[in-house]
């Protein structure tokens, strides 16, 4: 999943109905097309057909849920910078990196890193074992550093509505 924007000719045309469509099941992607329906006083029907239009275009990938994981037992969440021996082994350390569960989210970056990733783990000595047993002995990395978050105060989509 790729977070570039495609140029400018491969962008689909969205109009108002399609982004307040879209702005309604980001805030919340459970309410129903009926109800979507109601508050943008159009016809279900055409809730459906624009979602249908939307995941064609590619603007909709699929759905997802949202957890908690701190009330399902994971309580660090750390960002690991990771140096790579060269930059053309990115796709073989990506294609590791992908094996290991713990890692949610993962980044080819500039600066500093060449991938920058996401981990949640149960304690200090999960997150202790992923890094010494599963990230550290994959071919290809030089180094890590690890950034433990203490707190997220900001989780949210961007509001697409108001960037034209």
């Amino acid at each position: 999943m790729s977070n570039q924007s495609p140029p400018a000719s491969e962008q689909p045309e969205l109009d108002e109905l399609d982004k307040k469509i879209l702005a309604k099941l980001v805030e919340d992607g459970k309410l129903p097309y009926t109800e979507i329906a109601k508050e943008l006083f159009v016809s279900s029907g055409t809730i459906h057909v624009r979602m249908k239009k939307l995941e064609q275009a590619g603007v909709v990938t699929g759905s997802s849920l949202r957890l908690d994981y701190h009330k399902l037992g994971y309580d660090i969440t750390a960002f690991l910078g990771i140096y790579l021996d060269k930059s053309s082994l990115y796709d073989e350390v990506s294609e590791q990196l992908k094996q290991i569960p713990e890692i949610v989210e993962a980044n080819y970056t500039t600066g500093l890193y060449s991938v920058f990733v996401k981990i949640v783990c149960k304690d200090t000595n999960h997150l202790r074992l992923v890094l010494h047993d599963k990230i550290q002995k994959i071919a290809g990395i030089q180094r890590t550093e690890t950034f433990i978050s203490l707190e997220q105060s900001i989780n949210r989509p961007v509001n697409f509505l108001d960037s034209d």
